[in-house]
């Protein structure tokens, strides 16, 4: 069981609701992936007019916890806005707050970042901060009255998986009691499997669902490989070793002339 906030959940798997096929793919996958808790753009929501609140019905009448995000946000300002706005309009205080700073990398900008936390936390809000692999930049989020770090482990959508395996290891050794979900990057459930390993949370996919040949069965995988990660980093696993151990014993083996 994971604790985000006052919530308690038990997947260990978030999904974003963008880009798929179809709602009924969309609500297959949602299915599919056992996740409690979903993703929402608010400039999804009300986009389209009639057509944003067709997708709000179908998202309310899956009954998951849903967490907006400041998707698209490049200012404090607008990122803030973006924040009370969704509050209003998802009736949660719950926000994935994202605050890009490269228009190529889709990186946070991480000084706006921490100043737009500090500010919705001020505010009343349960802040899930889109992040960096940065310890110091962790430190900061922590300060500012964030609960839940949301580091990412490659640019969004690029599906390249853990690029920095020593940056991760490193956050999450130096915060052991901090919930931590891998946002972004994640292509693949071995992906998901690696950094679960490591001993993070859960994890937060969009892209590698969607626009997956099958998002329903992706999901399913996803799902599966989290699950497994989380419980093999618990059990205990072998570390590598330089040189060869049989798993038989040597000793006392029986000896033919």
């Amino acid at each position: 069981m994971l604790k985000l906030y006052e919530k308690q959940i038990f997947s260990r798997l978030l999904l974003g609701t963008a880009q798929y096929p179809s709602p009924a793919i969309l609500e297959g996958a949602i299915e599919s992936s056992g996740t409690e808790i979903i993703t929402v753009s608010l400039r999804r929501e009300m986009m389209g007019g009639n057509s944003g609140n067709k997708f709000w019905s179908m998202i309310q009448s899956l009954a998951r916890h849903v967490l907006p995000n400041t998707a698209g946000c490049h200012t404090v300002k607008e990122a803030v806005l973006t924040a009370q706005m969704a509050r209003d309009v998802f009736a949660t205080d719950w926000i994935k707050l994202e605050v890009i700073g490269n228009h190529d990398t889709l990186q946070p900008d991480v000084f706006a970042l921490v100043e737009a936390a500090r500010i919705l936390t001020e505010d009343g809000f349960k802040v899930f901060p889109y992040t960096t692999d940065d310890l110091t930049v962790a430190e900061r989020l922590l300060d500012a009255g964030c609960e839940v770090l949301m580091p990412w482990c490659a640019p969004i959508g690029s599906a390249m998986g853990p690029l920095n395996l020593h940056a991760l290891r490193s956050l999450r050794g130096h915060f052991p009691n901090v919930p931590m979900i891998i946002d972004a990057g994640l292509g693949r459930p071995s992906h998901a499997a690696t950094v679960m390993e490591l001993g993070f949370d859960a994890i937060l996919l969009n892209t590698a669902v969607a626009k997956a040949g099958d998002p329903v069965a992706m999901a399913g995988a996803f799902a599966k490989a989290a699950e497994a990660g989380h419980a093999a980093y618990h059990a205990g696993m072998l570390e590598p070793r330089d040189v060869a151990v049989p798993s038989t014993p040597v000793i006392g083996k029986a000896v033919f002339s």
